[in-house]
């Protein structure tokens, strides 16, 4: 890398990405950019038609798994599946994950074992997979989890779940960036709040009850709009390249500054 040429510390062409969850808004979000940016990528998630959409919307090398890191045996075989694929793994992005909101009197354990299963132990179990196949191959990589300002902030309106399982995985960002920061791998992850999805689009319309949720939402981010796709991006794209070599066990917030206020 060069000061001179400041840019090329962003390359990640001819990288390997695997993506989980990517047929979701965040997974969507990292395959288009770092295929774009010359990534071969490898999509996993369990809605097999909906990645193929998300697939599409790819350039360059593209590799598909019907599959959600569930257990310890599939994130095995999805990291197995990409060395086949590409011959390497450079880079992970766990966007798997759900979420369900009820009070916690209304919330059967179940459901909460669920939430935390999805977000946290699926989250571990594929981070280990990548892991040894990283340290195995030499030269370093990049995991990048996603969480939420939820990790740092409660919600009144049922989502001890959630909260709870996105705190345990900035624990886990921290605590593995530790771990493996003398390996070359570095672990961070990034903490939107609400921005444009599927799941989010009625929080954008122009209804009363919308417009009420809304500007209420908005009151507290200093940047007066919720999130667009292309605001996580970035933050992809510098926590998967050289230009976060530096940087592990971090927690970057796209949120418009609403966890600052």
């Amino acid at each position: 890398m060069s000061l001179d040429n400041p840019l090329s510390m962003f390359d990640v062409k001819g990288k390997v990405a695997l993506i989980t969850g990517a047929s979701g808004a965040f997974g969507a979000v990292a395959a288009q950019c770092l295929s774009g940016a010359g990534c071969k990528v490898v999509l996993a998630a369990g809605n097999a038609e909906a990645m193929a959409e998300v697939a599409a919307k790819c350039t360059g090398d593209v590799h598909q798994i019907n599959a959600r890191p569930d257990s310890e045996a599939v994130c095995g075989e999805m990291v197995a599946e990409a060395i086949k694929a590409f011959g390497r793994l450079d880079i992970l992005v766990v966007a798997s994950g759900m979420n369900k909101v009820a009070k916690i009197e209304d919330m059967a354990p179940e459901i909460f074992d669920g939430v935390m299963d999805a977000n946290v132990t699926q989250s571990w179990l594929i981070a280990r997979a990548a892991t040894v196949q990283m340290k195995a191959q030499g030269g370093g990589g990049k995991i990048v989890f996603v969480s939420s300002a939820r990790g740092l902030l409660g919600h009144p309106a049922g989502y001890t779940a959630y909260c709870a399982s996105k705190a345990a995985v900035d624990g886990m960002t921290k605590s593995l960036g530790c771990e493996l920061g003398a390996t070359g791998i570095t672990v961070n992850a990034i903490a939107p709040t609400v921005f444009r999805s599927p799941l989010t689009a009625w929080m954008f319309e122009d209804t009363k009850e919308a417009t009420a949720v809304r500007n209420g939402f908005l009151a507290r981010v200093p940047k007066g709009r919720l999130g667009e796709p292309e605001d996580l991006a970035g933050p992809l794209l510098f926590l998967s390249s050289a230009a976060s070599d530096f940087y592990t066990g971090h927690i970057l917030y796209a949120d418009g500054g609403y966890t600052a206020g």
